[in-house]
């Protein structure tokens, strides 16, 4: 049957990140479960989606796309007026669309590393049965403490990293983040009152919830 499909595990942070531009647009989709534990994402039928074997991948009819933050860009603009408007207000101003991206590779390149690599030493690790490494979590911490030191100053200057609307720089922090507050790193949020607010914002929102059910 023609139509959207997700194939990704839904524990995946890059998985829940195309999950919830999904849910912001109120778009109809199947996820077709692709078990990580055994590896399904490194056989030949996953390859044949993504040849770096990486979750998720994405099906809109006959096109194929894989990279989670590549699917929710063409969700956003493909859908631009179903749902909530996932780009700029006015995003057809090159200036307004900038601050955007630049938020989007800020994202990309400084926060997930950071977010990602905590997420599997207090999380994920578990799941698999291995131990914390405490050294690495102080060391990546550190590493997100001045990320978010800089959250903090942009968000004196508007309700959401990209402005005073919900974009797509703020949704790609979502998955990580709904992690992290179940761990003692929820702290470095918590104690900076802009950003404190920026995250009750964005995961307490109906999407963001449908992603934990």
């Amino acid at each position: 049957m023609a139509g959207i499909k997700v194939f990704g595990h839904p524990a995946s942070t890059s998985t829940r990140r195309v999950l919830i531009a999904l849910h912001e647009k109120n778009l109809d989709f199947e996820l077709v479960h692709v078990e990580i534990k055994d590896g399904e994402h490194k056989k030949e039928a996953f390859l044949a989606r993504n040849p770096f074997g990486q979750v998720p991948a994405f099906e809109d009819g006959d096109l194929k796309l894989f990279e989670s933050r590549a699917i929710t860009q063409y969700i956003a603009h493909r859908y631009e007026t179903q749902g909530t408007n996932l780009l700029p207000v006015d995003s057809k101003n090159l200036a307004t669309y900038a601050i955007m991206a630049i938020g989007l590779e800020v994202e990309s390149h400084h926060f997930d590393p950071v977010a990602s690599k905590l997420c599997w030493e207090q999380v994920f690790k578990l799941v698999y049965g291995l131990t914390t490494d405490a050294a690495v979590v102080a060391e990546e911490e550190a590493k997100l403490d001045k990320v978010l030191d800089v959250y903090e100053a942009r968000l004196k200057e508007s309700k959401y990293l990209a402005g005073d609307t919900f974009t797509l720089t703020d949704l790609h922090h979502i998955p990580a983040i709904q992690y992290l507050l179940g761990t003692p790193t929820k702290s470095l949020f918590t104690k900076r009152p802009r950003v404190n607010a920026w995250v009750a914002d964005i995961t307490n929102r109906p999407a963001s919830q449908k992603v934990l059910q």
